[in-house]
C-alpha cells in the first residue's frame, strides 16, 4: 500500500510538469494527416493513410486535452504559472488551432463534426487572441523574452478561413485572414531583430525557428482557397516559405545537435503546411517541379515526425520529459 501510494504521488508530481506545448504534437501529426489526404486526392491515390493518420491525431488530441485537464483540476496553480509565463503562453492556443486543424481534415468525411469543430476552435482562438494582444499591450515584456512561439496566438487566425471557407460567409474569412496576416508581418519584424540583434535565444526554444515557415504557407492555403485560385500574392507567399524551408534546411548542422525538448513539436505543423501549400500549388498550376517539391516535402515532413515521435517516446519512459525546467 506504502509503496502505491509512492507512485501514485510521483505520478501527480509528473502532472503538474505536463506542459499545454504538447498540443504542438496534435497540429504536427493532424497537419500531416491533412497533407497526406490532400497528395492522395491530388495524385489519385488509393490509400487510406491520410484516413489512419487522422483517426491518430484524434487519439493525441484525447489523450492530451484529458491529461491537461486533469493538470487543470489538480494542479491549477501550475496552470496559471504557465498561462502568465512570457513563452508558454503562447503555446494555449494551440489547442484552439489542433480543434481547427481537425476540422479541416474531417471536412471530408464528417461535415458536421468539421462544422462543429470549427466553431468551437475558431471562438476559442479569437478569444485567445484578444487576450494575448491585451496582454502585450497592457504588460511590460523583456525584448529576449520574444521568440517565434509568439506568432501562435495571432498567426493562428490564418487557419480560420481554411477550415471555414465551406462554413462561414466570405467576409467573416476576409476579416481573420487580414487579422493574421497584419500581425505576422509586425511579429516577424520584431522577431527577427530579436534574432539578429540580441542574445541567441535558448538552445531548446532554437526548434521555434522553423515556425517561421508556417505563416507564409498557411497564408498561402488560406488566400489561394479564399480567391479561388493562386495569383501574383500566392506565389509570393509560396516562395517566401520555399525560401524558409531552403534557409533552415542549410542550418541542418544546428539542429541535428540539439538535445531532445517537447519544442521538437516546432518542427511538425510548419513542414506539414508547407507540404499542403506545395500540393495546392501542384494542383492549381500543374508544374511537374511543383509535384517533386510536394513530394519531397511530404517524405521529409514524415520522417521529421516519426523521429519526433520516437525521441517523445523514449524520453517519457526515461523520464526526461515532464520534470521541471
Amino acid at each position: 500500500m506504502k509503496k502505491q501510494a509512492i507512485e501514485e504521488e510521483v505520478s501527480e508530481n509528473k502532472l503538474q510538469y505536463f506542459p499545454v506545448s504538447f498540443f504542438a504534437s496534435v497540429m504536427g501529426i493532424s497537419g500531416l494527416a491533412i497533407a497526406v489526404e490532400r497528395y492522395e486526392q491530388v495524385f489519385k491515390l488509393n490509400s487510406r493513410i491520410g484516413m489512419i493518420l487522422l483517426i491518430a491525431a484524434y487519439l493525441v488530441f484525447v489523450a492530451v486535452t484529458i491529461t491537461y485537464s486533469l493538470k487543470i483540476g489538480k494542479h491549477f496553480s501550475a496552470v496559471k504559472s504557465e498561462f502568465k509565463h512570457p513563452v508558454k503562453a503562447n503555446f494555449f492556443p494551440a489547442f484552439s488551432i489542433s480543434l481547427l486543424l481537425l476540422s479541416v481534415g474531417t471536412a471530408g468525411y464528417q461535415e458536421k463534426l468539421a462544422y462543429y469543430l470549427f466553431l468551437i476552435g475558431a471562438a476559442v482562438h479569437f478569444i485567445f487572441t484578444i487576450i494575448m494582444i491585451s496582454r502585450w499591450l497592457t504588460q511590460k515584456y523583456q525584448i529576449l523574452q520574444l521568440n517565434p512561439a509568439w506568432f501562435i496566438p495571432v498567426v493562428g487566425n490564418l487557419i480560420i478561413p481554411i477550415a471555414g471557407i465551406k462554413f462561414v460567409n466570405i467576409e467573416i474569412c476576409w476579416f481573420f485572414f487580414s487579422l493574421g496576416f497584419f500581425f505576422w508581418v509586425i511579429l516577424f519584424a520584431l522577431i527577427f531583430y530579436r534574432i539578429v540583434f540580441h542574445d541567441p535565444i535558448p538552445k531548446q526554444l532554437f526548434p521555434t525557428l522553423f515556425i517561421f515557415i508556417a505563416p507564409p504557407s498557411v497564408a498561402f492555403i488560406a488566400y489561394t482557397k479564399i480567391v479561388g485560385h493562386m495569383d501574383s500574392f500566392s506565389r509570393i507567399l509560396l516562395y517566401i516559405a520555399w525560401f524558409f524551408v531552403i534557409l533552415l534546411l542549410s542550418m541542418a548542422g544546428y539542429f541535428v545537435k540539439l538535445d531532445f525538448a517537447v519544442t521538437w513539436w516546432a518542427y511538425t505543423f510548419p513542414l506539414s503546411a508547407v507540404t499542403i501549400a506545395s500540393i495546392m500549388a501542384f494542383e492549381q498550376l500543374k508544374y511537374p517541379l511543383f509535384g517533386w517539391i510536394a513530394t519531397g516535402l511530404l517524405i521529409l515532413t514524415s520522417l521529421v515526425i516519426v523521429v519526433v515521435i520516437l525521441k517523445t517516446i523514449r524520453a517519457i519512459l526515461h523520464n526526461k520529459v515532464f520534470v521541471p525546467e
